[in-house]
C-alpha cells in the first residue's frame, strides 16, 4: 500500500521560500537516484531553480543521480523552492518520472514510469493524522 504523495502537510514556509515533501508513490523503497525530471507548479506557475533538501545540503535535481540516499515508502523527499507564497491554499502540481532499478524493460535500462501529482495545499497547514515519516536525508 503506498501512501498519499502530497499529503496534507507537504507545503511549508521557509525563509527564502517554500518546502514541499513528497511521498514515495510506489509499493517499495527505491535509491533516491531513481527520481528524475523533476518540476513543480504551483498557482499555475513553474517553479525555477527547484532545489531537493537532503539534511543540510540542496542539490540541484539533476545531482540526484549521483546520491547513494534511499527513499523509504515512509519518507518523504523535499523540494525547495525560492520563490514566497502568500498564506492560504495553493494548487500544487509536481510531476517526476521513477526509473524503476529492479525492472528492465528492454536493452535500453529499467522500467521508467511518469507521475504526476496535484492537490490544492494550505500553506503552513498542520497533520490531519499522526504520521512517522521524516525527511530523506
Amino acid at each position: 500500500m503506498t501512501l498519499a504523495a502530497l499529503r496534507d502537510d507537504a507545503l511549508s514556509s521557509t525563509a527564502d521560500g517554500f518546502a514541499l515533501r513528497l511521498s514515495l508513490p510506489w509499493i517499495r523503497s527505491l535509491p533516491l537516484a531513481s527520481l528524475e525530471a523533476v518540476e513543480v507548479v504551483v498557482d499555475g506557475e513553474r517553479v525555477d531553480r527547484l532545489r531537493i533538501a537532503l539534511g543540510d545540503r540542496l542539490l540541484d535535481p539533476a545531482a540526484l543521480r549521483q546520491e547513494p540516499t534511499w527513499w523509504f515508502l515512509q519518507d518523504r523527499v523535499v523540494l525547495r523552492g525560492a520563490r514566497m507564497l502568500s498564506p492560504g491554499v495553493h494548487d500544487v502540481a509536481v510531476s517526476f518520472r521513477l526509473a524503476i532499478p529492479y525492472l528492465q524493460a528492454g536493452p535500453d535500462g529499467p522500467l521508467t514510469l511518469p507521475f504526476r501529482i496535484e492537490r490544492s495545499l494550505g500553506l503552513d497547514a498542520a497533520a490531519t493524522h499522526p504520521s512517522v515519516s521524516r525527511d530523506v536525508a
